[in-house]
């Protein structure tokens, strides 16, 4: 192809078109900016200079000025919100609701910020009662979604279900076995057992490898006198997940011992210890062969226990075994041994949150921060220190 000299003038013209097209988009925002309160350029200026204060204060001048800046309506109302100043949030949201030229769209923004007002201060009747009118809008979901939230802390666990199965892809099936569970302890506290089963059952066909489900189905056997059956649904777990069996040793144990077969359980026991270690088994096993065969026979099974996995909760009962068989002239120096050690170990047995790293002296089946369900897993934090 061959260049034509003509096409030299192609480059003046563009540049003349680039230049006019620049003065026409300064000249259109000069004009915008005239038109913005002074107030405006303060708050931006404010929020540069990290004074938020002095830039919510100068907003509120532009919003009293010039009502029709929605956005920064919004943008006032979540930062009001982000401080924890829920009443004034409140005001703003309303304020835009109340107004008869919103769009309908902006108008159903408004009134899911308010709900959000409303759940951040705690008045979660009201905030039910504004998503509950966001259903079969554009904003469904996020109404979903927030009202779930809502039933979970009124525990209001029926309606926690409905709207849970109507968003599998949010509330899975181990969350929603678990309101089933909720509502069939709360039946089995006011002695109702056979809606408590019901639940129970409800919660395993839903979600078959529900431990918690297996838990409360052999309490509730027990409480019914049915002790092979509550044997056999907490031995159920191991099937399920091997790593809750620590919450379940001592009942095993006492259900054995009821039927006075206290070695069966504690062999048992012994074998999930060796098939599934944990801290927690370990020191349910430890106190039981205690209890059965004394400081020497726990002795041996801490000592065995430290070889295939070291850890200071097994070296504190191995120091509690063998202080129960030190001679009186020497106890002082192993106490003074095991009370470091022990009180070490205590600050060592925290569960970890999965979900956001809340750790708790206790077990939860949710976590008291996040809210996640069986975010706790069954193991003390010096265990995953141990984990390859």
């Amino acid at each position: 192809m061959e260049f034509e000299y003509w096409q030299l003038l192609l480059f003046p013209l563009f540049f003349v078109l680039g230049w006019a097209a620049a003065r026409i988009d300064i000249k259109h925002l000069v004009k915008e900016s005239r038109a913005l309160p002074r107030s405006y350029f303060q708050g931006l200026n404010f929020l540069l200079n990290e004074q938020p204060d002095k830039a919510i204060e100068a907003f509120i001048e532009v919003v009293k000025v010039d009502p029709q800046t929605v956005e920064l309506h919004f943008a006032l109302g979540n930062l009001f919100r982000r401080r924890g100043e829920t009443e004034r949030s409140i005001r703003m949201h309303q304020s835009l609701i109340d107004r008869t030229d919103l769009a309908p769209e902006l108008k159903l923004q408004a009134l899911s910020e308010l709900g959000q007002d409303f759940l951040k201060a705690g008045l979660l009747d009201r905030a039910e009662e504004v998503f509950v009118r966001l259903r079969g809008t554009s904003r469904d979901e996020e109404a979903k979604r927030n009202l779930l939230e809502i039933y979970q802390q009124e525990k209001d666990w029926q309606k926690a279900i409905a709207i849970g199965k109507e968003m599998p892809e949010y509330a899975t099936q181990k969350e929603i076995a678990n309101y089933y569970c909720e509502l069939a302890a709360g039946e089995m506290m006011n002695s109702r057992p056979d809606s408590a089963r019901q639940y129970l059952d409800s919660a395993l066909a839903l979600h078959r490898n529900c431990v918690r489900a297996s838990v409360l189905q052999g309490d509730l056997l027990l409480q019914g006198g049915d002790l092979p059956g509550a044997i056999e649904a907490w031995k159920r777990i191991e099937s399920q997940n091997p790593s809750y069996l620590a919450i379940v040793a001592r009942k095993l144990q006492d259900a054995y011992l009821a039927q006075g077969e206290r070695d069966a359980g504690l062999q048992l026991l012994r074998g999930y210890l060796t098939s599934y270690p944990s801290l927690d088994l370990l020191d349910t096993v430890f106190q039981l062969v205690m209890e059965a065969e004394g400081p020497e026979g726990a002795y041996r099974l801490v000592r065995d226990e430290l070889r295939r996995n070291p850890t200071m909760l097994g070296l504190d009962r191995l120091l509690e075994a063998q202080l129960a068989g030190t001679p009186p002239e020497k106890r002082q120096d192993m106490e003074l041994v095991r009370n470091l050690v022990h009180n070490h170990t205590r600050r060592l047995a925290r569960y970890r949150c999965d979900n956001c790293g809340f750790k708790a002296r206790q077990f939860y089946w949710r976590c008291p921060a996040c809210g996640g369900w069986e975010t706790y897993p069954p193991r003390r934090t010096e265990e995953f220190d141990l984990i390859p």
